[in-house]
């Protein structure tokens, strides 16, 4: 097996995303509208470019994601007040509740992924993963 860090990365990502969806599988959420809801239960009313950055999604993916999100009834776009031509995205009612499910399930699968290991060990493990994420991040 292959213990590379590259490897592991990816194969922690496919597992989290594979076990997100199955204990979510009844929200009728695509790939791409959790992280999306994640981040504007923090955000409400960001704008689209904040949302790409945040969720390290591709303008353009994201476009698709969110017109799918508001056909939905989860957010709503509305042109700012100060400038037309920002716009910002809110959740809606429906779109926050079912933020808060997806919350849940972000920290059961923590929870999950993180068993066994001591106060000490996972604090270590968040902050050599947040120096590689800043690492990899001052690249872009």
């Amino acid at each position: 097996m292959d213990h590379s860090l590259h490897y592991l990365l990816m194969a922690n990502h496919a597992m989290l995303q594979k076990q997100l969806f199955a204990g979510i599988k009844d929200l009728g959420l695509s790939i791409g509208q959790p992280k999306v809801l994640d981040f504007l239960k923090d955000h409400d009313g960001a704008v689209q470019k904040e949302i790409a950055r945040g969720c390290h999604i591709e303008p353009a993916s994201l476009s698709t994601i969110l017109t799918g999100m508001e056909k939905s009834g989860l957010l709503n776009r509305q042109a700012s007040e100060e400038n037309r031509r920002i716009v910002n995205v809110y959740l809606t009612d429906k779109g926050k509740e079912l933020s808060a499910k997806i919350t849940e399930a972000f920290i059961e699968l923590e929870e999950r992924a993180l068993s066994g290991l001591t106060a000490q060990e996972r604090i270590r493990v968040l902050a050599d993963l947040t120096a590689i994420h800043d690492n990899l991040e001052a690249g872009l």
